[in-house]
């Protein structure tokens, strides 16, 4: 089981479609779209909201993501009239980063906690946006450093974006990846999409920490597999 998603929106076609892209990062974490009126117009429905919310979580809690201030009215009333509130938390994040973001940090079997804090970390001006220029660490002796060509047809759009983030789960390791005087957070997938690394561009690796070779190892052996297009 992990966390679930719903996304509320009062378009039944863009709350379908975020949740659409956000599946194609998270294959096995439930997302449920609740978009539109019951008749097919444009708004929000209570009793569409409170039924995505019974689909998304399936025991370890959803996390709520809206379009616009009414959708989150609607949002909070439904998880308010839940048996336990605290098993679903209503997000104020960009709609799509938000969903993207919770949707990896679910897939990677994190905790309620964890992943509304995943979702709210797109909220303003998103990591994507804010990549850092490279070399702006101090390199240490123990840090191992790669460098790869991309030969996936995308880059690193979303969804290689999102296999890279979910590969190294679990390790022991601060991982950057840089492309030209730019640097991003390798746990983060708007931050790996806004370095806008294409088919061709030599990326470089720096890990550190006591899991670094195999967290290098892991990226290494998806781009060789061309992130499985």
């Amino acid at each position: 089981m992990s966390v679930g998603l719903v996304i509320v929106s009062h378009s039944s076609g863009l709350a379908e479609g975020v949740a659409e892209l956000a599946a194609q990062m998270a294959p096995e974490v439930r997302i449920a779209p609740a978009g539109g009126l019951p008749d097919g117009g444009i708004g929000t429905d209570f009793e569409k909201v409170s039924a995505a919310l019974s689909d998304a979580d399936t025991g370890d809690g959803a996390v709520v993501l809206f379009d616009l201030g009414s959708a989150q009215m609607v949002a909070d009333l439904a998880v308010e009239t839940l048996g336990d509130p605290d098993t679903a938390r209503v997000v104020d994040a960009p709609l799509v980063e938000g969903a993207v973001a919770a949707a990896v940090s679910a897939q990677g079997g994190n905790d309620l906690k964890t992943v509304v804090e995943a979702a709210e970390s797109a909220r303003g001006s998103s990591e994507a946006a804010a990549a850092e220029p490279a070399g702006s660490e101090t390199e240490t002796t123990d840090q191992v450093t790669r460098e790869l060509e991309l030969t996936n047809e995308v880059g690193l759009h979303a969804r290689p974006a999102a296999l890279l983030a979910r590969s190294l789960t679990g390790l022991q390791a601060t991982v950057k990846i840089a492309l030209g005087d730019k640097q991003a957070d390798a746990f983060s997938v708007l931050g790996l999409m806004g370095l806008g690394a294409r088919q061709g561009d030599k990326i470089t690796l720096l890990a550190d920490g006591p899991d670094a070779v195999q967290a290098v190892e892991r990226i290494i052996e998806l781009a060789q597999r061309n992130f499985d297009e």
